[in-house]
């Protein structure tokens, strides 16, 4: 799949900012609203944060890193998405089918507190700014790890749009936790 290098990433800005306005709407429910469960063996709504900041403290400095590895390296004008790439993006985006979560992001049950809010607004903020970079970089061509093998290479495009749709499937679960609208 080809993309617009110049629209993929002004498309995941806007999400990323949806996100950050999702969090600031988290921040502002009382305790009791963000322990709610929905049902149980469900998260609630500190939890499935807790599991975005899980994934962001890989990933936020696995992209930074590997974006200074091959910095000014952005000529492209299309960004050709990889076939596990593409899988991986299209599984995170909020209507895709729910999927297991490993056993090691599994947040449910752990001690988690109103904090959390924070750190992820901060990963969403640094998201922002690594965005505004990729601009420079070549989205193709520079590879990232991924969380689980780091045998595995993603696309930094792809890569991307992993972590910034998975960030909007699960903080729209949490509103719907506290029993929100979307």
């Amino acid at each position: 799949m080809k993309l617009n290098k110049k629209t993929l990433l002004s498309e995941l800005s806007s999400i990323t900012h949806r996100n950050i306005q999702y969090l600031e709407q988290l921040a502002s429910l009382s305790d009791a609203e963000l322990a709610v469960r929905p049902a149980e063996g469900k998260w609630n709504a500190l939890e499935c944060v807790e599991h975005l900041n899980m994934y962001g403290r890989f990933y936020i400095p696995e992209i930074g890193k590997c974006m200074g590895a091959k910095p000014n390296s952005g000529g492209e004008d299309v960004f050709k998405s990889g076939v596990l790439g593409s899988y991986f993006a299209n599984a995170m985006k909020p209507d895709a089918k729910p999927m297991k979560t490993m056993k090691s992001t599994d947040t449910y049950s752990q001690p988690v507190d109103r904090p959390v809010i924070d750190e992820c607004l901060d990963q969403q903020r640094e998201l922002l700014k690594l965005l505004e970079q990729a601009s420079a970089v070549h989205l193709t061509n520079v590879k990232t790890s991924i969380s689980i093998s780091s045998l595995i290479k993603l696309r930094l495009g792809d890569t991307f749009r992993v972590v910034i749709y998975h960030n909007e499937r699960h903080l729209q679960q949490a509103l719907r936790a506290a029993g929100r609208e979307i």
